[in-house]
């Protein structure tokens, strides 16, 4: 352990994927936050990283560039990071590209399923609209389904339709995220690891069984703090990459008002030091 050398926040969304707030209005955010070391971590994307990378000035604070991707094999679904990366290297561009594309076919099949399952659909306008954005999801779907009265408030939109729709669809092995990241020159973290892919709840054997594949195929780093994770679950995050030798991160997963998380809500204030993982990461950059 070393001294604690300011707050920070890894996994922030914007409006590039399913955040509520611009990347130009995200850096004023997290200086008032008193963050001191951020990244942007859309989903299959990086265009906020590079507007971000346009506006910093000589005190802002530290910002490394962030993406987001969703992957599954035979033991489940994984949130993947990658950190510090070329975006314009071919093997990351080519997989943001391919990942979008699943994203926006998942979308058009979710919007189907909305109409001949549950009868619910929404004026024309307002579906280009949703397919003009960068990288529309489940919470724009949301927010419309909230817009037309089919629900009142965003999370009854969820449990009585969007989560109870089914489809099958392609999906990115990890191992093909990680080599990207990598090939990249970037580092790859999982994401709230014993949430799985957001809803899962794994057991810590459960977490450590698919974090030894994950370290197989080049994994580096884990988010060991989270919004969501009690101090026990950080704690044994933090056993695991100590006794894997990984990196850490901490990240709240802000979406603006898409999501009840404030900015900087990690979990690391409870700790009174980095762990030394962290410190490794952040040197990095």
């Amino acid at each position: 352990m070393s001294n604690r050398s300011g707050k920070i926040d890894l996994h922030i969304h914007s409006t590039v994927s399913d955040g509520t707030d611009e990347p130009q209005l995200l850096l004023k955010i997290v200086k008032e936050a008193g963050i001191t070391a951020f990244s942007v971590t859309d989903h299959d994307a990086v265009k906020s990283g590079q507007i971000i990378k346009k506006m910093l000035k000589k005190d802002d604070p530290l910002f490394i560039p962030g993406v987001e991707f969703s992957s599954k094999d035979e033991l489940g679904r994984y949130h993947i990071l990658g950190y510090g990366f070329d975006p314009d290297a071919k093997p990351l561009h080519d997989l943001v590209s391919y990942s979008h594309k699943l994203r926006m076919e998942k979308t058009r099949s979710r919007m189907e399923k909305l109409k001949t399952d549950f009868d619910v659909s929404f004026p024309e306008h307002e579906i280009e609209r949703l397919f003009s954005l960068d990288n529309p999801g489940k919470p724009h779907i949301g927010n419309l389904i909230v817009k037309y009265g089919y629900a009142k408030t965003k999370e009854e939109a969820f449990g009585k339709y969007i989560d109870k729709i089914r489809i099958h669809s392609e999906s990115v092995l990890p191992q093909k995220v990680i080599s990207s990241i990598l090939a990249g020159g970037g580092v790859p973290v999982l994401a709230h690891p014993l949430f799985g892919n957001g809803s899962d709840r794994l057991t810590i054997e459960e977490m450590e069984q698919r974090l030894r594949r994950l370290i197989d195929c080049g994994l580096q780093g884990v988010e060991a703090f989270y919004s969501g994770f009690s101090p026990e679950q950080s704690s044994d995050m933090l056993s695991l990459a100590e006794k894997y030798d990984l990196y850490v991160t901490a990240g709240s997963d802000y979406h603006g008002t898409n999501k009840k998380i404030p900015i900087g809500k990690t979990g690391l204030d409870e700790a009174l030091d980095y762990p030394e993982g962290m410190e490794r990461f952040l040197s990095l950059f």
